[in-house]
Formats: C-alpha cells, sequence, structure tokens
C-alpha cells in the first residue's frame, strides 16, 4: 500500500490519543505467561510482533513462521529450547533468516539445549527439541542485542537452577534488561543484577497475578516528533504512560525537552506541549540504551532544521532493516546532509526540504512511522505503508484523527 501524506491544514494541535500495551513488554508478559499459566495480561498489544508471540508459544510441534518478528524468534529460541518434549522447526521471512542467532544459540547449549541450523550455520531456521535444560552458568558478550539477554533471563525461573549470566565487555540497552528482571520480580522472581552478573533464581508455580502492560514508549516518539515540528501551544495527550517506566524509550520525555517539547505527566496519561521554537544548534545523544528511537529523532532534527549528532547506534544494522543506511538514503532524497558509521549518524544543518519524495520502508515499521510527521513540513508518499502493523496498526488511523491527510493510492 502506497499513501499520499499531507500535514494538518492548522499546525496549532489539540488531541488526545490511546496508544496499546507496549510491545517489548507485551512479549515479555506474553512469555512469562505461557512459563506461569496464572499469570494474566490487561492491556496487551495489538502489534503483529505480539499477535505472533502469542500464537507461537501455542505450538508444540511443527513449523513455527514469525515472518519479521525478531524478538519473536529470540524469546521463542529460550521458550521451545527449555519445553521438555516440544519440537519445532522456527523460522521467519527473508530478512529474518539473515539476521545472526549464534550467539543465543550457543548460549542455550551451554545450558544443555538441543539447537540445529536447517540452512547456514548462526542463522535462521532453527530444529529446537526442547528438553530439561541442566547447566546454570552462560557467558555472552555484553554489547549484543539485549533480547539474547532477555531471552534467556525469561526462560530462567522455569530452570531447576536459575541462571547465572556473566556479560562480557560494556552492556548495551540497560533498560530492557531492567525491563526484564522489573517483570521477573514483579511475578515473585528474585533477581540480582550487580556490575556484569546477572542472576536469576528458580521459581515454581505461583499464586494468580495479573500484569498490566503500559503503553508503548516507542509509539509515542511519532507525537513528541508532531509536537516538536508543530507551532508552540502544541499539546497532544497520550494515554496510558506511567512516570517511572521499565521501558528506556521513556528517556524520550528528557530528549525532547531539548526540542521544545515538554511532558507533562498526569495519572495514567502524558501530555506533550511545544513550548519552544528555541533549538539547538546541534542535537547531541548516546542512544546505546534507545536505539529504536534513532529514526525518530533524526527526521525531527532534519524536519526542525538543525544538525544532529547520535551515537551507540551500532545495533540498528541487523534491525528489520539496515537503519543506518536506510536513513541516510531517504533522508538524502529529501536533501539532508548526512553521514553514517556503522556505530553513529551525523546530520549537518539544512534548510530546505525537497517536495513530494516517496519514502521506502524497507519492511520496516519504524522507517514508515519516522518520516510520517515530517508531513508537518512537506507533502510526503510512502511506500508499503501497511508495514506499521508490525507494532502499530493503528497508526495511519490516529495520523487522521491529528488531521493529516492519509490518501491510498
Amino acid at each position: 500500500m502506497k499513501i499520499q501524506l499531507s500535514g494538518p491544514a492548522n499546525k496549532l494541535l489539540k488531541n488526545n490519543v490511546e496508544i496499546t500495551g507496549s510491545k517489548s513488554e507485551s512479549n515479555r508478559s506474553l512469555f512469562l505467561s505461557a512459563l506461569y499459566p496464572e499469570i494474566s495480561i490487561i492491556n496487551l498489544s495489538n502489534s503483529d510482533d505480539a499477535q505472533v508471540m502469542e500464537r507461537g508459544l501455542k505450538q508444540n510441534s511443527g513449523t513455527v513462521d514469525i515472518h519479521h518478528a525478531g524478538t519473536a524468534m529470540r524469546f521463542l529460541t529460550s521458550y521451545f529450547a527449555s519445553q521438555d518434549g516440544k519440537e519445532v522447526i522456527l523460522t521467519g521471512s527473508q530478512r529474518m533468516t539473515e539476521r545472526p542467532i549464534k550467539i543465543l544459540v550457543d548460549a542455550l547449549r551451554t545450558l544443555g539445549a538441543e539447537i540445529d541450523y536447517k540452512k547456514e550455520e548462526g542463522y535462521p531456521p532453527l530444529k529446537i527439541r526442547g528438553k530439561k535444560l541442566q547447566g546454570q552458568k552462560v557467558s555472552l558478550p555484553a554489547n549484543v542485542s539485549s533480547q539474547y539477554i532477555s531471552s534467556l533471563l525469561l526462560m530462567a525461573p522455569s530452570l531447576e537452577n536459575g541462571i547465572e549470566l556473566e556479560l562480557i565487555g560494556k552492556i548495551t540497552s540497560v533498560p530492557y534488561i531492567k525491563m526484564t528482571l522489573g517483570l521477573l520480580n514483579e511475578i515473585g522472581v528474585d533477581t540480582s543484577f550487580k556490575g556484569n552478573d546477572i542472576k536469576v533464581y528458580p521459581k515454581g508455580t505461583k499464586a494468580p497475578l495479573t500484569l498490566v502492560v503500559e503503553s508503548d514508549w516507542s509509539s509515542a516518539s511519532y507525537f513528541y516528533s508532531i509536537v516538536a515540528l508543530a507551532d508552540l501551544g502544541t499539546e497532544i495527550t497520550l494515554s496510558s504512560y506511567k512516570e517511572n517506566s521499565l521501558q528506556g524509550d521513556s528517556v524520550l520525555a528528557d530528549l525532547y525537552n531539548a526540542l521544545g517539547v515538554h511532558t507533562t505527566f498526569q495519572e495514567h496519561q502524558i501530555t506533550l506541549k511545544k513550548v519552544s521554537s528555541s533549538n539547538p544548534e546541534l542535537f547531541q545523544a548516546d542512544l546505546a540504551d534507545a536505539p529504536d528511537i534513532a529514526q525518530t529523532i533524526t527526521v525531527t532534527c532534519f524536519g526542525l532544521g538543525i544538525g544532529c549528532h547520535l551515537t551507540g547506534l551500532h545495533t540498528l544494522k541487523i534491525k528489520e532493516t539496515d537503519r543506518l543506511v536506510a536513513l541516510d538514503v531517504e533522508l538524502s532524497k529529501l536533501g539532508a546532509d548526512i553521514a553514517v558509521t556503522d556505530k553513529s549518524l551525523t546530520l549537518n544543518p539544512t534548510n530546505s526540504i525537497n517536495e513530494g519524495i516517496v519514502i521506502d520502508t524497507y519492511n520496516d515499521h519504524r522507517m514508515a512511522m519516522a518520516f510520517a510527521p515530517l508531513a508537518m513540513k512537506t507533502n510526503l508518499f510512502i511506500n508499503d505503508a501497511e508495514v506499521v502493523s508490525k507494532s502499530y496498526p493503528d497508526f495511519w488511523k490516529d495520523m487522521e484523527s491529528l488531521q493529516f491527510g492519509v490518501t491510498e493510492l
């Protein structure tokens, strides 16, 4: 589906938007509810990824196809490896078969897992024969995707001895690890995280419990971008959020303050208000703990005509697409002066935006949504716009509620 996107005629916006549960929290909660059926979940994400995860957890045998869902691939690898008697082929899209998983498989094999590669060594699809895992101690490079680490931690309480995980080197995406440990603590699992060592202790059956999933902060990022690009006084209220969030992307509230957007927390809502049009000449941030908002921030800075220098982006090369290359290509079409390395991005200030550009999305939901707020400044076309369903199926409907023109071509 290709769409033509135009901004609202009135750039002073006032609106409320309800966003469903965090994809990250939902997938973790689903994993835990599969291990402990006593757990129920409220405000589950309606994203493709969460639905794929939920379906996958219900299978005992045969082929489990998770399509583009990277989190589901990592989490289900550990889940099935630890489920005695279950035997599956875990596979996904063409892009998924190009995304490495060897580090996680090696760690699981250390614990005694039986996992074979069906095609290329180190990559899906995987043949997994579930069994009772006996190992306890595992070492991983600390700079790998936090999803590898969370996958092992979520499985850990169901193991007889739990897990002792040693992370070697500088740890990336710490908030996602803390999110996982926070949810484990919420269901009564004891954990410790000291230096580079994490311990998760075993847990048998547990009393019935309801997990309430906070709404997705990554999804909120697109509204931060819209408010930053809108007129002074613009206010958008989002629900349901909390100030003491487990999600790393909640750093948005601090980061966008520098771009003129103030965040107010009240009950289970946040209100984003454009309070200043005075922007820094160069916006700088280390996003090692929140890489999923890099695309949004870069596009915001481009729309504001200011420069940015973002670091800590090394995990973006193995996402749905190589996000750094994709940003370089698509922003260059719009007239940006941008340079990327394998772990950083530099955007120089520009004062003009090319009109009527077609944005390619590369099977990446965040490419579509990160570029959409730029319609506040110029008319755009977005290819394969339906890709947003991976994390935020209602995105285009919510854009229309803000008076954006969304025309399917």
